[in-house]
């Protein structure tokens, strides 16, 4: 997302890598701690106050791990008069994660309205159905005693106003939902908790000889290309070229993926492309 960062409650914002790499931002906004939660993360500021978590945005990352040290370290920089940047690469997954799960821990919102309420101010906030999962396991599994240990180590803690906040923030999202979203929903994760554990046992058979069928009826077709001594070979020239530049192709993949990440580059591959969701009104 490229409209910068977003406040969540006070003291605490969620943005993308450009975000935290603009000092004019960051003072603007008074940032005095940068929680940094994505591939590469690292400091960047030696004037600030750093977490950086290594992790991807991919469904089978586990952030649920690293909650705690994130809320601990949120709520400290708030309770000494800091700002805390909490960024991933976009700010749409891994950053809004480990920001609901501190709304979670600091006040009686769920793990959905939790999400919902940072959708209030940064509309494009979208954890993968990964992360939602984990939220909710969070919410039935360890918030009980996650809140426990919470209120024994910040006894101090004003709760009541960061859920006023949220509320806030909640009916900003609930307005643009009847006026500005495509849909009623909020296109979160729709099953129930543990739902997703069911036993597929016998799906994954029916898949399998379905699979296998397929396999046989492509291997067939392939048998009428060509004679017997040709059969998976390019029949002609056309063939050859199209099979000669795949190879190049994942040669060239393979390359790319040992090339240094440019976060600037694929920043704005992202911005460009929430912009252009966002004049369809599909964000």
């Amino acid at each position: 997302m490229g409209n910068g960062m977003n406040k969540v409650l006070p003291g605490l914002f969620v943005g993308n890598f450009r975000d935290a790499k603009d000092r004019q931002q960051l003072a603007d906004n008074n940032i005095t701690h940068i929680l940094a939660i994505h591939d590469q993360a690292k400091k960047l500021h030696e004037d600030k106050e750093y977490l950086c978590i290594v992790a991807s945005d991919n469904s089978q990352q586990e952030l649920i791990q690293f909650f705690p040290e994130c809320i601990e370290f949120i709520h400290n920089a708030r309770l000494n008069n800091g700002s805390v940047l909490v960024h991933c690469l976009a700010g749409v997954s891994r950053s809004v994660t480990i920001t609901a799960a501190y709304i979670m821990t600091v006040t009686p919102l769920g793990w959905r309205e939790a999400v919902n309420s940072i959708r209030g101010v940064r509309n494009g906030a979208n954890p993968n159905f990964g992360f939602q999962k984990q939220l909710m396991k969070y919410q039935n599994e360890n918030l009980q005693e996650a809140k426990q240990k919470f209120r024994k180590k910040f006894p101090e803690s004003d709760q009541d106003s960061d859920y006023k906040e949220c509320q806030l923030n909640l009916n900003a999202f609930q307005k643009f939902v009847l006026n500005g979203s495509p849909t009623k929903d909020d296109g979160l994760y729709p099953l129930p908790y543990n739902a997703y554990k069911t036993n597929n046992s016998d799906k994954d058979k029916n898949t399998g000889s379905k699979t296998k069928t397929e396999q046989g009826k492509q291997e067939a077709q392939m048998e009428t290309k060509g004679d017997n001594s040709g059969k998976n070979m390019p029949t002609n020239i056309s063939d050859t070229t199209s099979a000669l530049s795949h190879n190049n192709d994942l040669q060239n993949n393979q390359t790319n993926r040992n090339k240094t990440v440019d976060f600037d580059s694929l920043t704005d591959d992202i911005d460009e492309a929430y912009a252009c969701l966002r004049d369809k009104k599909v964000l």
